[in-house]
């Protein structure tokens, strides 16, 4: 990213010269997929594509917001005194949401501001774009008003925006990764308690290939609600004869002796996911703190097939390209990432095996799909900060 481009921008928009600039990235979930709103552990890195901003402070109340990947919305303007979610504000309501939950925390920001934003995470591709916005907003925030807020609280801000402002039921694997994301290491994280570890990731001979589907997807009308309310219905039905507060309690074995409790085979399916994936992401840890990378990928694709069969959120797109990843030569793993229901897949790939993996998958994805996949080559870098101008 062009840091001079969002400067120039911002001049030529507000005709003086931004004050402070900042950083927030996007993430990828390694394994770990749709539990952590089943009280389970997640496996995100935080990625170096994300959301670039360059602001001022300004002596009024106004906000005035532009995005470059938005242009035709133009400068979208609201006033502190008026931070409810209106429609027509589009995108920026992300950043409202977090002005308004900061100022009712008891932070007080004192006047408006001006920001030029500009991201290079692929627009609903299912990288949290979203969270970026949210934490990069936190942090924004936090620099230019000096409000010191802490960074897990900014987090919780951010999920709160997502559930409650937008109106999206997710949990808060995304604004704890983009959040609390280092270079180089993953975080577990169980998403009951937020206690959470990091793990390093060495991949000096391999990179992780994020593979876009280009088929939009929008989470807030997803089936992703109807899975949680399935998980809801398995975890009353098992809260029967267990003394559990989330299907992440259980033990593979433990499900397996009570999983006659849950009525419906369809409810029993997600279930079975939900706690099998769980087992597998701490079996992942495990796997990677030896330096077993093949081990680590065989968690993935397992993880695949089970979001596949038993949870059923991953449609013919992802499942082609992350068949085709599975036939590729140098390939450790590869799995959807995200919500699923079109987004993105991931897959760890050899070095030397990187440019025909990509050649070779996207053929095949064209093939059989009738559109093109994009690819991106990944690093695992840092959470939301404030960077030089």
């Amino acid at each position: 990213m062009n840091m001079s481009t969002l400067q120039t921008a911002f001049q030529d928009l507000f005709h003086a010269l931004p004050e402070k600039a900042f950083f927030a990235p996007g993430r990828i979930n390694l394994i770990g997929e749709h539990t952590d709103y089943n009280g389970g552990h997640v496996f995100p890195c935080a990625i170096t594509y994300g959301t670039y901003a360059v602001a001022r402070k300004r002596k009024d109340r106004k906000v005035r917001l532009y995005s470059v990947n938005f242009p035709d919305k133009g400068i979208i303007e609201f006033n502190l005194n008026q931070l409810d979610y209106e429609k027509q504000h589009n995108w920026a309501n992300y950043p409202k949401g977090m002005i308004r939950y900061i100022v009712d925390a008891g932070n007080e920001v004192p006047t408006g501001f001006e920001c030029v934003i500009q991201g290079n995470i692929p627009n609903g591709a299912g990288l949290s774009s979203s969270a970026s916005i949210e934490l990069l907003t936190g942090v924004l925030l936090n620099g230019l008003f000096e409000l010191a807020i802490p960074r897990i609280d900014l987090i919780k801000l951010g999920k709160k925006v997502e559930n409650e402002f937008i109106g999206v039921n997710s949990g808060i694997m995304d604004q704890f990764a983009v959040g609390m994301g280092k270079k180089d290491v993953g975080i577990l994280l169980d998403c009951q308690t937020l206690k959470y570890e990091y793990a390093p990731i060495q991949l000096e001979n391999h990179k992780i290939i994020i593979m876009n589907t280009n088929k939009r997807r929008e989470l807030a009308d997803s089936k992703y609600n109807e899975r949680r309310s399935e998980c809801e219905e398995a975890l009353s039905q098992l809260q029967q004869k267990l003394p559990i507060e989330a299907l992440g309690q259980l033990s593979e074995v433990e499900f397996d002796e009570n999983q006659h409790i849950i009525t419906s085979e369809t409810v029993r399916k997600r279930a079975k996911h939900a706690v099998y994936e769980n087992v597998r992401t701490m079996k992942a840890l495990g796997e990677l703190k030896a330096g077993n990378l093949e081990a680590f990928g065989q968690s993935m694709n397992q993880s695949h097939i089970s979001l596949r069969d038993d949870y059923e959120v991953t449609g013919v797109e992802l499942d082609r390209l992350v068949e085709a990843a599975w036939r590729q030569p140098g390939v450790i793993g590869a799995r959807m990432t995200g919500a699923g229901f079109g987004g993105c897949a991931i897959a760890i790939v050899e070095n030397e095996a990187v440019e025909n993996f990509i050649a070779n998958v996207g053929t095949a994805y064209l093939d059989e799909i009738g559109y093109v996949a994009d690819f991106y080559v990944a690093s695992i870098g840092d959470g939301a900060k404030e960077i030089e101008l």
